[in-house]
């Protein structure tokens, strides 16, 4: 390991780009930690953490919301942008249009995704600027000063984050052109593990050198459960006929088609997540006693047995929700007959179609139940052991992981066209 990455600053052109990609990671923590004008940064300080549906935002920042700065919504719109419009896709004809013209419908989709993640920013700064002032209603503490929330205060705000989001996309497409590996995942892995040093330094005073060096095992485990379970795929062999086309023939031959066991990624878990936070909306509406309750000591209770069982059907239904939008094997089976592609003792057309629903639907049980698992973990843990902080919760690991192995595949390849050895020699 330590000779491939040796062997990457070797190549000049491969330094460039590793030491582009780690100048613009410290451009984005930095920004991370520049507060906006006007708010209380000691309030802000002295908040103990995000809390409620607000974690979500507060991960993929790196804990900037917590002190918001210029880069509060961190990359979240991006990804609730790119999420829609994968959703809309599926139900647009016209999205369907640019995404079948290969690179140049991506691209109008890409710029399409842009605008909306604009939109989005500009909504939930709106929605966090009002939020953070109403203590009654959101459960912070106002971070205005006395007098200083006004309209053209809060427009200035507003306009800030919303272009701290608008940076951290061209910061993330910098990467991707200049740098290594995909920008946005980048960005997003970089927010996730800087938030582990804080949350090992705070189980360690909670619970001791025991319950940490427990704690660090248990994600150990976790992390090579989850780099199993994220190469594990189904491979379907797929053959191809020899065809004629104009005055040559083309030969045939065989390949496979990759089938991945976690074909959602941690989509589920995000999704799942954000649903469990419905009910504390609406109980902020309806304030019945016997619902509010309910809520609070049931659906919002992380040590509950009626939240984890409610957490882990969402995910496990969000799994397979999310790989029929994102796999269409109707749509497969029928570009593998225009391509003269068949599966070996199978028709093409609907049967092939048919049996490829079959392999995901077999093979995805196990992928939605492993991501339930490691959803609920932290939960468990809390129920067991008295701390109020996990490192290792789904989402990050998995995004951790899967980030940090598809970097090391493309650098892996480029050292392999250089005939150096890689990571996996």
């Amino acid at each position: 390991m330590l000779k491939a990455f040796l062997n990457a600053f070797r190549v000049p052109d491969l330094r460039a780009k590793i030491l582009f990609t780690l100048f613009v990671i410290a451009v984005f923590r930095l920004g991370s930690y520049v507060p906006v004008p006007v708010v209380d940064i000691g309030i802000l300080q002295r908040q103990a953490d995000a809390g409620g549906f607000l974690n979500i935002i507060n991960l993929f920042s790196g804990g900037a919301l917590t002190r918001l700065s210029i880069f509060s919504l961190g990359i979240m719109p991006y990804i609730t942008s790119s999420i829609i419009m994968q959703l809309m896709t599926v139900v647009i004809p016209k999205l369907q249009q640019w995404q079948e013209q290969g690179e140049t419908g991506t691209k109008k989709i890409n710029q399409w995704t842009r605008y909306v993640t604009v939109v989005l920013a500009l909504l939930q700064s709106t929605g966090l600027v009002f939020l953070f002032h109403n203590p009654d209603a959101s459960g912070f503490a106002d971070v205005f000063p006395q007098g200083t929330f006004t309209g053209a205060n809060v427009a200035f705000i507003v306009l800030i984050m919303t272009a701290g989001t608008a940076f951290i996309m061209w910061l993330g497409e910098l990467i991707t052109q200049r740098g290594v590996g995909n920008g946005m995942s980048i960005l997003i892995f970089t927010s996730v593990i800087s938030t582990l040093p804080a949350e090992g330094n705070a189980i360690l005073q909670q619970g001791g050198t025991g319950k940490f060096i427990a704690i660090l095992l248990i994600g150990l485990g976790i992390i090579v459960a989850v780099i199993y379970v994220d190469q594990g795929q189904r491979r379907v062999p797929v053959q191809y006929a020899k065809r004629v086309v104009g005055r040559k023939m083309t030969s045939g031959g065989s390949t496979y088609l990759p089938l991945k066991v976690n074909q959602a990624g941690v989509i589920p878990i995000i999704f799942a997540t954000s649903v469990m936070y419905f009910p504390a909306l609406l109980s902020s509406v309806y304030h019945a006693e016997w619902f509010q309750n309910f809520v609070n000591n049931h659906v919002q209770n992380q040590r509950s047995p009626v939240y984890m069982f409610l957490l882990a059907m969402l995910i496990i239904f969000f799994s397979y929700f999310y790989t029929a939008i994102q796999f269409d094997p109707t749509r497969t089976a029928d570009n593998l007959r225009k391509n003269g592609g068949f599966i070996p003792g199978i028709r093409p057309g609907p049967p092939t179609a048919d049996f490829l629903n079959r392999i995901l639907i077999r093979i995805g049980l196990p992928g939605a139940i492993f991501l339930a698992v490691i959803a609920l973990i932290p939960t468990v843990v809390f129920a067991f052991w008295n701390i109020q902080q996990f490192p290792f919760g789904g989402t990050s690991i998995l995004i951790a992981v899967g980030v940090a192995l598809e970097t090391m595949k493309q650098i892996e390849s480029q050292l392999l066209m250089r005939h150096y050895e890689g990571f996996l020699g």
